[in-house]
């Protein structure tokens, strides 16, 4: 069976009169029909098709035209001539740690082309680069849990119970952020079958109880919806925590024999720490939720059985820590923590793996070698590190003094669409002396490169995919060959390598067939019970057996159980309701001991809404931005703006018209649509739009790709993570002959 592989999943390859089309999968329950539209890029007008080069920086402008200029083509030779002379000149002049790898993911489900494993590898050989940490995605807290609960726990999505253990259970799930299922549709290795809807499903037919809280009722896949003002979810969490603290609803006994800081907590809620408070009262003025709910809620959770979710757009903001520590500290006092089925959530339905009963696929990727340079910096610190080279951040306990960088090279992922306050960017992008990238379309990071060379796209190329979180291994085969000229990633590494001397130990002496087939003996090495390397080829596919439900590992049970003889990865073996890093002065995370202020750090607090930026159903992050799907839910080639239809109203607006979001970082153009279900002074603009700034006639400078990060705030969450901050950005609707300048 032929098959392509992607991160929303498998697809069989159809061959028509028309050509190839890809269809479902016949063994996934819920294909996502996104990823069909795959083949709409092949002869897409974005498409890249041979090497570019910036004019300004061929004629030494020093970046200043960076992203606004014009691009002369080139010969693979020429470019790749180019590119080597380059790094041979970066490395002499300002050493290895002057060069910057950037590449994010999300480039292809496949494992070898993978293109931040194959950049990583070629820059390891040619003397190292700054790297990065974390994702976007969740890398605050990917920082903070391991303080609370160990470092097994350092990928959030661990500390889930499994949905088989929440059917059984049948626990009242009180889910913050909400389960948006169309990010089910993803994975980052691809997989075999969508299982998060199915699951979800179950549990509402077993009985199962579900209260989603969020500013947008599109949150709730099943039962009823509560409208909470964004950001200040961790205010909710607080108040129903000082109910069980002040009602004598804890059983203190349990709490002080799975966990430190006990009475820490209890000085926190009952205001000995700040001056405030954490009642309900207080709690209403800030959420928007009745103090009577708040305490009803609290009682709901410490009757149990109950699971506290939480989505990963949470944790995207200023002090983002806070909802995660405060359901932590909730489930404590709940005496839900570790119970089966129960205690705390993160992220289900964020990817579609999470809280997915099943073995883990475990395997080799392409060898990446090791870096000699050891600077690094979080990633969604990127604009941070260009304006100040030499300046230093805090980060989890340490202090990381930032690079001087003079070449960007990037390969998979589009900075320009998932980093935060994008015209800013922009601005600190030109900093470098060459910025080279490698792209299948003319993305904004493309468009602000000088050097570019053509990428394959995933379709255009074999290889096998197979995600660490799920259990399919998929033959992913070539559905057409790329484009006259368009070479994949390792394949034009692999030029530039021989140009430096290090063509062979790029290649590891392998074809591209031979080291497929070395990955797949891989996981056959550590998975006797997969097939041969040829019966996988011919069947196209394999899967790892069901495990029986007591091998899979559920978070904090047995801990719980036997805290003495299961002790955590944490300084006293463990819970750290209030750990160590949260309590120092000098810490902005010392936010998690004061009063939470939704929007702190926020300049435009005067702006009457507050933007909402979930990931897009129609794409994964930017990509497919030129397929069918996104382009067909476009109103008038602009993206599309939800809000409450009074918002609309009191802008003087319709629903329907063309207008512009402002605040004081840029302007992006819309259309409105007027949804009920998204709680006054909201609006919700999904990410993915390609970032297109273009000068109006008046002299604005507008996106007109509608990418809401053209507003949000690039702000470290704390000095703890340093993660993103994008969420609860304030923001105002305007006509478009009525938009205010922007910076």
């Amino acid at each position: 069976m032929n098959l392509f592989a992607s991160h929303f999943g498998t697809y069989e390859i159809e061959q028509g009169s028309d050509g190839p089309s890809l269809q479902a999968f016949r063994h996934d329950p819920a294909p996502s029909p996104v990823g069909a539209g795959f083949l709409d890029l092949a002869d897409h007008p974005t498409r890249i098709r041979q090497p570019m080069a910036r004019r300004g920086w061929l004629e030494g402008d020093k970046g200043k035209a960076r992203g606004d200029d014009t691009f002369v083509p080139l010969d693979i030779k020429t470019a790749c001539d180019l590119a080597a002379d380059e790094m041979v000149r970066i490395r002499k002049s300002f050493g290895n740690r002057s060069i910057f790898g950037g590449s994010y993911g999300w480039g292809s489900a496949g494992r070898f082309h993978h293109p931040q494993s194959q950049l990583k590898r070629f820059l390891n050989l040619a003397g190292g680069f700054v790297s990065t940490v974390n994702t976007y995605s969740y890398g605050t807290a990917k920082v903070l849990i391991p303080h609370l609960v160990g470092r097994e726990y350092s990928d959030p999505g661990a500390l889930s119970p499994s949905w088989d253990r929440i059917v059984t259970m049948r626990p009242f799930i009180l889910s913050f952020g909400g389960m948006r299922l169309a990010n089910a549709q993803v994975e980052a290795g691809g997989t075999g079958a969508h299982r998060t809807r199915g699951w979800i499903e179950a549990f509402e037919r077993a009985g199962g109880e579900m209260l989603t809280l969020s500013p947008d009722g599109r949150d709730a896949p099943i039962g009823e919806h509560l409208a909470i003002n964004a950001g200040t979810d961790a205010c909710a969490m607080l108040a129903m925590a000082y109910i069980l603290v002040t009602e004598k609803l804890v059983d203190e006994t349990a709490v002080r024999r799975i966990a430190n800081g006990y009475e820490d907590i209890q000085d926190v809620l009952l205001g000995k720490t700040d001056g405030q408070r954490k009642t309900p009262e207080w709690a209403e003025g800030l959420t928007g939720i009745p103090a009577q709910t708040l305490v009803s809620l609290a009682h709901r959770l410490v009757e149990g059985p109950a699971l506290i979710n939480l989505a990963w757009s949470l944790q995207r903001a200023v002090a983002g820590e806070q909802p995660y520590w405060a359901a932590v500290v909730l489930a404590v006092l709940s005496g839900q923590i570790g119970r089966p089925g129960c205690g705390v959530a993160c992220g289900l339905s964020a990817v579609s793996s999470v809280g997915n009963p099943l073995r883990r696929l475990r395997g080799p990727a392409f060898e990446q070698g090791k870096n000699p340079v050891t600077d690094f910096i979080p990633v969604a610190r990127i604009t941070e590190m260009l304006e100040r080279p030499g300046g230093t951040i805090r980060y989890n306990g340490s202090t990381l003094t930032l690079p001087d960088i003079r070449l960007i090279w990037w390969a998979g992922g589009n900075p320009f669409h998932h980093h935060q306050d994008l015209n800013r960017l922009a601005r600190a992008w030109k900093r470098p002396e060459t910025v080279i990238v490698h792209e299948s379309v003319w993305t904004a990071t493309a468009r602000h490169a000088d050097l570019v060379f053509p990428s394959a796209l995933p379709f255009e190329r074999d290889d096998i995919a197979a995600a660490s979180r799920d259990d399919w291994i998929i033959r992913s085969s070539r559905v057409m060959d790329p484009p006259e000229g368009v070479e994949t990633d390792h394949e034009v590494l692999g030029r530039i390598s021989d140009r430096l001397g290090l063509g062979d130990s790029f290649r590891g002496r392998r074809s591209i067939g031979e080291w497929i087939e070395t990955l797949y003996q891989g996981y056959r090495e550590a998975f006797p019970e997969l097939p041969s390397w040829e019966d996988f080829q011919r069947k196209g596919y394999a899967r790892l057996a069901d495990p029986a439900p007591e091998e899979v590992a559920q978070p904090l049970e047995a801990f719980v159980d036997a805290p003495e003889e299961h002790p955590l990865a944490t300084p006293t073996g463990l819970i750290e309701l209030i750990p160590d890093l949260m309590r120092c002065n000098d810490q902005r995370l010392g936010a998690a001991l004061s009063t939470p202020r939704p929007g702190d750090q926020e300049e435009d607090t005067a702006l009457p809404l507050r933007l909402l930026s979930p990931q897009p159903e129609v794409r994964l992050h930017s990509q497919l931005d030129g397929a069918r799907a996104a382009t067909d839910a476009r109103v008038e080639g602009c993206e599309v703006a939800r809000l409450n239809p009074a918002d609309i109203a009191a802008a003087g607006l319709s629903d329907g018209a063309l207008a512009c979001l402002c605040n004081s970082r840029g302007i992006v153009k819309v259309a409105l649509k007027a949804d009920a279900r998204v709680m006054p002074g909201h609006v919700v603009l999904p990410t993915g739009g390609w970032y297109r700034p273009e000068i109006d006639s008046d002299g604005v400078r507008i996106d007109l790709g509608g990418n809401p990060n053209t507003l949000t705030r690039d702000f470290g969450s704390s000095e703890l993570s340093q993660g993103a901050s994008a969420g609860g950005a304030r923001v105002e609707i305007r006509a478009i002959s009525e938009h205010p300048e922007s910076k």
